[in-house]
């Protein structure tokens, strides 16, 4: 990685640090993904709520922040947002009517095939430098890594509450 911030005036310690690296690269990815995701008026958290509700089905409010690892409270103004845009639908749930229970609609899953490309954009984009193989390998040790410590810290939301 031949950069200004990993460039050969970096220190050789500095340059090798894997913690540096994975927040460098960290950086890299969300910066790629956020800008994607811009131009189609849409942000992460978008496309985690439609995801989610496409894998697994109509959730409540509770479930989908569970599945996504959004915090209930920035949930709901996801929702809001989806739903102003009649990506997902909000109805009470007949069983609880206190609880909601979101559903993608149509139009969500044409939008969610979207934001799909735009990510595959951005994933490519992001790895490029490295082989099919390399990316699989990295993608493997990635996630052993954030379930080592997903476990070693269960109340930890995937956002980092």
């Amino acid at each position: 990685m031949a950069t200004e911030e990993n460039g050969p005036l970096v220190p050789a310690r500095l340059r090798e640090l894997p913690s540096r690296l994975l927040g460098q690269a960290s950086t890299h990815a969300q910066r790629l993904v956020s800008e994607g995701l811009i131009g189609a008026d849409a942000h992460k958290w978008h496309y985690a709520a439609l995801v989610a509700l496409e894998e697994s089905g109509p959730a409540s409010q509770a479930t989908l922040s569970a599945r996504t690892g959004i915090h209930r409270s920035d949930l709901v103004a996801v929702i809001n947002e989806l739903a102003a845009r009649e990506l997902v639908e909000r109805t009470p749930d007949p069983e609880d009517r206190r609880r909601n229970v979101i559903t993608l609609t149509p139009p969500g899953r044409r939008q969610l095939r979207t934001l799909e490309q735009i990510l595959a954009a951005a994933q490519e984009e992001l790895l490029a430098p490295l082989s099919a193989q390399e990316r699989e390998q990295l993608i493997r040790l990635l996630g052993r890594i954030v379930d080592h410590h997903a476990y070693e810290h269960p109340a930890m939301g995937s956002d980092g509450r």
